[in-house]
């Protein structure tokens, strides 16, 4: 929609970096203020912080080179803009084994620990789908919907038809599944709850948006790739989120 927000002389502020950088202040920000109070150090919060950002571009990275491997090999040149892909589940598993490293090395819980920094994702994420609007990228499938709207400016985008912003549909899902995850933070005592009810909610929510995005990306079967991952992640989150049911089951 408008990949370049501001010009000044040779500099050039991107829309897309500008809302990645506003998201990761934004989760940076929530989770200092979950730590303190929930009585973890302030300096170990900031360190696996910053461990799980590197982690997870390094994750979304790797991962979109694996999906979209076979476009790669047909087409080489995609490598020269590698940069500019990303796969938000290999940012997750990144993240995860991040986090996983950290809490043991520090001695924590580590179902505490994810719990503590899983609200600042989904919040990270909405301001990021809101940078793929402004880029053109992720986009809809065509609609006569009044909701339709044409880019124009984008370089991954095709001009001049309504599409379905599936970024700003992704942006308001990401938002409410952060606030539903601080609502439900604060009546939840059992560890792991909050992690895992991400976990389910935001993969059922990417399965359905995904049908009507329509910009190209790896598919297996009948499913996009994050399609077929977001199954069997669903079914991870609701075994971490029955865990201690089925630990009491298997004792019986």
């Amino acid at each position: 929609m408008k990949p370049v927000l501001f010009e000044f002389s040779f500099i050039k502020i991107y829309g897309y970096g500008l809302m990645i950088a506003i998201g990761i202040i934004a989760a940076l920000l929530l989770l200092s203020y979950r730590g303190k109070k929930k009585k973890y150090n302030e300096e170990n919060i900031w360190d696996m912080a910053i461990l799980v950002i590197i982690c997870g571009i390094v994750g979304g990275k790797v991962m979109y080179i694996i999906t979209d491997i076979k476009f790669i090999l047909k087409q080489p040149s995609i490598l020269k803009n590698v940069g500019n892909g990303f796969v938000i589940y290999g940012a997750i598993l990144g993240g995860v084994l991040a986090v996983y490293w950290y809490s043991r090395k520090k001695g924590w819980d580590t179902l505490s620990a994810f719990d503590l920094i899983i609200p600042s994702l989904p919040l990270a994420q909405g301001f990021g789908r809101i940078g793929c609007f402004l880029a053109g990228c992720c986009y809809g499938s065509v609609t006569t919907l009044p909701i339709g709207v044409e880019f124009k400016n984008s370089p991954f985008a095709p001009a001049n038809l309504h599409l379905h912003p599936t970024q700003l549909y992704s942006s308001i899902f990401d938002f409410m599944l952060a606030i539903f995850l601080l609502w439900y933070d604060r009546r939840e005592r059992k560890k792991g709850r909050l992690f895992s009810l991400y976990l389910i909610i935001y993969s059922i929510g990417r399965f359905l948006i995904e049908f009507l995005r329509d910009d190209p990306r790896g598919s297996i079967s009948i499913f996009s790739t994050s399609q077929f991952i977001s199954i069997f992640v669903v079914l991870i989150g609701v075994l971490l989120f029955n865990a201690q049911r089925i630990k009491s089951i298997t004792r019986k």
